[in-house]
């Protein structure tokens, strides 16, 4: 079996993704049904912590805890990568989505592909970047905002609404930062990196909602499970997959997740909340798959002659 690159990321990596579209794109409605019980920034931080501690435990047994962290510079990027990409992200969304049309907060979640492209053409050259690509990323976002843009550009009419797109878009440029910053972090076994990331995240929202929120005055049952949920699955369990895929993919491979996400979040939508098939959906879902397919053109044709 080859060794997995940018150009060819092998089977697993395309299972990966696919696996983490839909982890991502069930994140939304177990994040709302934790809503119901709990405040954001409690959520953010009870996923982050529980989802830390989690991948501590799994890490240990599996001989991948964080003493595995090879090295101070290797802890750096950890931190870089909870702060910055996780900790930052969860606290500019919660703040920005406030004033703005959630159907905005999709689109600039979409973008992250679209962000990632100038920072790999800067810092990541070695995961190549052409017109192939860049035509599949352009069309990925056409298909997104075709399934969730209708209403991005309605205005809420709120006084900070300027300031909270900055803020959604400063989130996706997070993402896209975080991406790049992964790929370029010293090797590390990848539950370890995942552990380290989540926890300093976790020391670093934690506080902030005991401030603003502080400790929950119950646990009702269905936001509990919910939120235990967001915190092994979208948190943990991703973070994990997170870094395997772009250590081995790169980080362009890694945000095609970002077209997924959308589609799976609205399928599960009508599945297990009684939400309305929008009817852009297959219109939608077409346009990003043959995005996808020209950008990874290449790396679609050689895994079919392996």
């Amino acid at each position: 079996m080859s060794t997995p690159t940018p150009e060819n990321p092998g089977l697993l990596n395309w299972l990966l993704i696919c696996i983490l579209g839909l982890v991502w794109g069930g994140a939304f409605m177990s994040v709302r049904l934790s809503l119901d019980g709990f405040g954001p920034w409690t959520v953010a931080a009870w996923r982050t912590g529980l989802g830390g501690i989690t991948l501590a435990l799994v890490g240990a047994l599996l001989g991948q805890g964080i003493h595995k962290i090879p090295s101070p510079r290797a802890w750096m990027f950890a931190a870089i990568i909870g702060a910055g990409a996780v900790a930052l992200p969860f606290a500019v969304l919660s703040w920005g989505q406030q004033f703005v049309p959630s159907a905005f907060a999709g689109v600039a979640m979409g973008a992250v592909p679209l962000l990632v492209l100038p920072l790999v053409y800067l810092f990541s050259k070695e995961e190549g970047i052409g017109p192939r690509r860049i035509v599949g990323m352009l069309l990925g976002f056409v298909g997104l905002f075709i399934l969730v843009g209708p209403g991005a550009a309605a205005s809420t009419g709120h006084a900070l609404e300027w300031l909270g797109r900055i803020a959604c878009l400063g989130a996706a440029g997070c993402y896209a930062a975080g991406s790049v910053i992964t790929r370029r972090a010293p090797a590390m076994p990848p539950i370890a990196f995942a552990t380290a990331s989540l926890l300093v995240a976790a020391m670093i929202l934690i506080p902030i909602a005991a401030i603003t929120e502080g400790w929950p005055d119950s646990f009702p049952t269905t936001p509990s499970l919910a939120l235990i949920y967001a915190a092994l699955f979208p948190t943990a369990l991703a973070a994990v997959i997170r870094v395997r895929v772009i250590t081995t993919a790169g980080s362009l491979f890694m945000s095609l997740t970002s077209y997924q996400v959308p589609i799976w979040s609205v399928i599960l939508g009508v599945g297990f909340m009684g939400e309305t098939l929008p009817p852009q959906l297959f219109y939608a879902l077409a346009i990003i798959l043959a995005g996808i397919g020209i950008s990874q053109s290449r790396a679609l044709m050689a895994m079919i002659k392996q």
